[in-house]
């Protein structure tokens, strides 16, 4: 493994600026005495990572929504940025991957009839179909509930279990049985597993010959308000083009259903979601519920390209093999439905993890340019339809550029830290592969530590672009920020920023501030970069660790067989 800067280069610490009214230039200066050939000078340009957060993020973007005017207005801003940097298209010297996309757009006059109760879109349902047939016009379909939605077969657990779901919908809880019961032993605890998250949800549904999927949202199983499902699954869901045969293995109509009017339609059941929930959290339930379904309203769908950034800085001793960088561009775009401000300006998710590649971009780009290019190439893919479902990635992963297998690794940045300086790092799903010891390595001359996320039941590592590659066995990280900022002014200054914050994911008030302190983002950046650049300048393949979901796609050295050597030169 090619040495990182050792423990006596603190400069990194007090380079950072405090004081965001007066940006600076991250630097870190090297130490005479250290070996050149080892180590290298890294800049990061503060008042340039604010204007691309700001440009990318400002209302001239519209929000940045896949196949709309802030698309073609963000691709021209990054292909004109990573082209001046000197990296190449990677598309055959074109720096765009087009991705194929559909985009479905329920009505917002739905009639929504569950038990004979007439519910309200947006304020007790949600509801939508990824199908290119007009409409929903579903009658008299029998409601069954089936606990968590799950069959995972290496749990021994299946919520499907004698059940014939044909022609049937499917109501099922948010999450898994881990977050319920924490220290029983079930799944992974209070982390999320996979199987918590809505997508697998609404696919295992559709494995199961459901004619629809309904999710019961509850604000702390699902990690997020039901503003949040009001805001991202409401106007134009995007998807994947798929082949007829697939598409029509899907659910016809998939959504959620706010717990207040849950109850109610358990209740006219004559039972206690309560008391039907517990029992559900402590082994595979399903129950038919004796009720049914009218669900009408129009859909329509509508086809086009959307596009994946990609874009390379050759390598000069094995340029086949690609450490990546990923950042998803695109954000929610705008609503006319509402009256006030319309525009989802996703400043923080994901317009600063784009700044952060581009970051990282510009300083690998200056250090080929002085004669110290990386033997491994570097690649930097801004992707699209993560909001939508990891869309961009997944096609990426499925359609690569560069071979999957000739795929070092993958470092993932999503909503950078704007809290200030911390003394830890959080990775998030720590412990699955051994990436994540080149980021503890580069955390050395920060004096900081890393821990895991604070809140894992919100199943972060499913939720973010990194995903996509892990499924296919890449040793893939998201981590960044932490939860204990260095001093007292910072944490007065968190607390308020925290406060200003509040409410604003996948919100209107997701915009740039001024006032934003980039320092821990900054330093955050610097750690992702060191670790790129070890791994970038050696021969070392990471896997994952034996136990966790990947490990059989490609596993773990053990300690003693780990091989670190460099690269001859």
């Amino acid at each position: 493994m090619r040495l990182l800067l050792p423990l006596s280069l603190l400069a990194l610490l007090s380079a950072c600026s405090q004081h965001p009214s007066q940006p600076q230039t991250l630097k870190l200066e090297i130490d005479p005495q250290v070996d050149t050939a080892s180590v290298t000078q890294v800049s990061f340009d503060e008042v340039q990572f604010r204007e691309d957060i700001k440009t990318l993020s400002s209302d001239e973007f519209e929000g940045r929504a896949p196949t709309t005017r802030g698309e073609k207005l963000t691709l021209d801003y990054l292909t004109q940025a990573f082209k001046a940097m000197g990296l190449n298209g990677a598309n055959n010297g074109d720096y765009l991957q087009a991705v194929p996309m559909v985009s479905y757009t329920a009505s917002e006059a739905q009639e929504v009839n569950l038990a004979g109760l007439t519910l309200k879109y947006r304020e007790d349902v949600v509801l939508g179909s990824r199908h290119d047939n007009g409409g929903v016009d579903i009658k008299d379909a029998p409601l069954v509930f089936v606990g968590y939605g799950i069959s995972a077969p290496e749990y021994d657990w299946n919520d499907y279990q004698g059940i014939d779901m044909a022609g049937k919908i499917a109501v099922m809880l948010v999450n898994d049985p881990g977050f319920a019961r924490p220290d029983s032993g079930l799944f992974n605890g209070k982390a999320m597993t996979y199987y918590g998250r809505w997508d697998y949800k609404y696919l295992e549904a559709s494995r199961q010959g459901a004619l629809g999927a309904i999710i019961i949202h509850d604000t702390a199983p699902a990690s997020y308000p039901w503003s949040v499902v009001e805001n991202s699954w409401t106007g134009a869901q995007q998807d994947l083009v798929h082949s007829k045969e697939k598409q029509a293995e899907r659910v016809q109509v998939e959504g959620w259903i706010t717990l207040d009017a849950a109850n109610e339609l358990f209740n006219k059941s004559g039972i206690s979601l309560k008391n039907l929930s517990d029992r559900a959290a402590n082994s595979p339930v399903n129950l038919p519920l004796k009720q049914s379904a009218d669900i009408q309203f129009s859909n329509t769908a509508e086809y086009a390209n959307s596009y994946n950034l990609v874009a390379t800085l050759p390598g000069v001793k094995a340029a086949d093999e690609h450490v990546l960088f990923t950042a998803h561009w695109d954000h929610i775009g705008v609503d006319e439905n509402k009256t006030d401000d319309k525009i989802y300006n996703g400043a923080l998710d994901n317009a600063s993890g784009t700044a952060g590649i581009m970051a990282i971009a510009r300083q690998f780009a200056h250090q080929a340019k002085t004669g110290n290019p990386s033997k491994r190439s570097l690649t930097f893919i801004a992707t699209t339809g993560e909001e939508q479902g990891l869309l961009g990635s997944r096609y990426y992963a499925a359609n690569p550029i560069y071979p999957i297998d000739k795929s070092v690794a993958v470092f993932n940045l999503d909503s950078t830290n704007i809290y200030g300086r911390t003394s830890d790092y959080t990775i998030v799903g720590k412990g699955k592969s051994e990436l994540e010891q080149y980021l503890i390595e580069a955390l050395a001359p920060q004096n900081r530590v890393a821990t895991s996320e604070s809140r894992p039941e919100s199943g972060g590592f499913f939720r973010s672009d990194h995903f996509s590659f892990a499924q296919k066995g890449v040793p893939a990280v998201f981590a960044g920020g932490g939860s204990q900022p260095v001093d007292e002014s910072t944490r007065a200054y968190k607390a308020r920023m925290k406060e200003i914050m509040k409410g604003c994911y996948h919100s209107t008030c997701d915009e740039y501030r001024h006032d934003w302190d980039l320092s821990g983002a900054l330093e955050d950046i610097a750690v992702y970069y060191h670790a790129a650049d070890s791994l970038a300048n050696n021969s070392d393949w990471p896997g994952y660790y034996q136990g966790t979901e990947f490990h059989s796609l490609r596993a773990a050295k053990s300690d003693e067989n780990r091989v670190t050597a460099k690269l001859e030169e």
